[in-house]
């Protein structure tokens, strides 16, 4: 990925740990003073990304980089949401929130982007540099107010979010029409393209949701029962079977609890009924982005330790009924990170499978200390001679996270 020597392209590194710092502050003021040099004549095109907010960080004088990182960090160790924080940077900074789009004017400016959010929301993916801001400083205000920080915030910070101006109006809204904004790259396309290529292989396939979220064990017990109900619906021939029926009331409590309403329950059904017509096997696909509490020191990701829920709830299922219908399947469930990197290891996720549990305990490794312990990687690591691991090597993208549950009657 080096450049030739006599490019005309221009690389500032800076953002380390994708964390704002003053490499990437010089960044994005050249980027500033670029756009502004711009005319009508010109044409700006932005390549837009996961981590967009951490590279473009130009607070609005006389806010420091500083007093922004430490407002920002004050705000997320009190429990302030993506779209909280998002609002109170976009409050303090020329570029996001629209300010580059507002600073080209009026260039046309076209914007390629790679969504690393749930829904795909514009407004959040970079912190909507090229996207109208619909939020005012009055509403970044009640934040900090709800989070006790509005008597505590340096002065500088005071002084700009006292400045008038709320909302943009439809004039100012109008103003945007110079700006294309196109998705090219998203969780969305990812999963479609799996699913072509799941069907190409020979399997019934269907995209469960494309946005999961929640912390992981709870996602783990998720997709532990939604394996427990397809394999009970298939074992005996019908979709709406007794064990299948009892598995489905605690099922939709816990979509209902993760908020997933794009969560595509009814088309697992249709899959079923092809899958008992064609005798094909089943693939389920899904992706999105889940949490991880931390109570231990160990090495892991959200995708190898959701991974290893995985392997505990379908032991756990296996082992509590008899003639349970899993024994009749053959199960791998695959979670991984599309950027080819899980947390602080060179795996982008891990395999589970139903026999994974007991194979692990033979090997003298107890599958509950190392999830105790948040040590899934190490756990793999050990494991099999980390067979299980996905090691892809950094993919240059991300569009958050992808999981796949194959299922393969017995036999066939």
């Amino acid at each position: 990925m080096l450049l030739k020597p006599q490019t005309k392209i221009r690389v500032m590194e800076g953002a380390q740990h994708n964390l704002p710092d003053e490499n990437s502050l010089k960044a994005a003021n050249s980027i500033h003073h670029l756009v502004e040099g711009l005319t009508e004549n010109d044409l700006l095109l932005v390549l837009m990304s996961g981590g967009g907010s951490a590279l473009l960080p130009a607070p609005i004088p006389p806010v420091t980089l500083k007093e922004k990182q430490n407002l920002t960090k004050d705000l997320a160790s009190k429990g302030a949401t993506i779209v909280e924080l998002n609002t109170v940077r976009k409050s303090l900074s020329l570029l996001k929130g629209g300010g580059l789009a507002r600073s080209a004017y009026p260039t046309q400016v076209v914007s390629l982007v790679l969504s690393d959010v749930i829904g795909d929301n514009l407004e959040s993916i970079a912190s909507g540099p090229t996207v109208a801001n619909l939020q005012s400083k009055e509403d970044s205000c009640k934040i900090l107010s709800k989070y006790h920080l509005l008597s505590s915030i340096p002065k500088s910070v005071k002084e700009i979010l006292s400045q008038p101006n709320t909302r943009m109006d439809q004039e100012e809204l109008q103003d945007f029409a110079h700006v294309f904004n196109f998705i090219v790259g998203s969780n969305k396309i990812a999963l479609e393209e799996a699913k072509r290529k799941s069907e190409h292989l020979g399997y019934e396939s269907c995209i469960l949701s494309t946005g999961m979220n929640g912390d992981v064990r709870t996602v783990a017990r998720l997709y532990g029962l939604m394996i427990k109900y397809v394999c009970s619906a298939l074992a005996a021939h019908s979709p709406v079977c007794v064990q299948a029926t009892s598995v489905k009331g605690e099922l939709l409590q816990i979509i209902e609890n993760l908020k997933l309403p794009d969560f595509r329950l009814d088309s697992c059904l249709e899959l079923l009924e092809n899958a008992l017509s064609s005798g094909k096997p089943i693939c389920l696909l899904a992706g999105g982005e889940t949490t991880v509490r931390l109570q231990g020191k160990g090495k892991g990701g959200r995708n190898q330790e959701l991974a290893l829920h995985v392997a505990l709830e379908l032991y756990q299922a296996k082992s509590s009924i008899p003639q349970d219908p899993l024994t009749e399947h053959e199960i791998v469930f695959l979670s991984a990170g599309t950027d080819g990197q899980d947390g602080p290891t060179e795996a982008a996720g891990a395999f589970a499978y139903t026999k994974l549990v007991e194979k692990a305990s033979l090997e003298g490794l107890n599958v509950e200390d190392f999830l105790n312990n948040n040590d899934s990687f190490t756990f793999f690591t050990k494991f099999n001679k980390g067979a299980d691991l996905i090691v892809t090597g950094l993919t240059s993208t991300n569009v958050m996270d992808v999981q796949a549950i194959i299922i393969h009657p017995k036999g066939t």
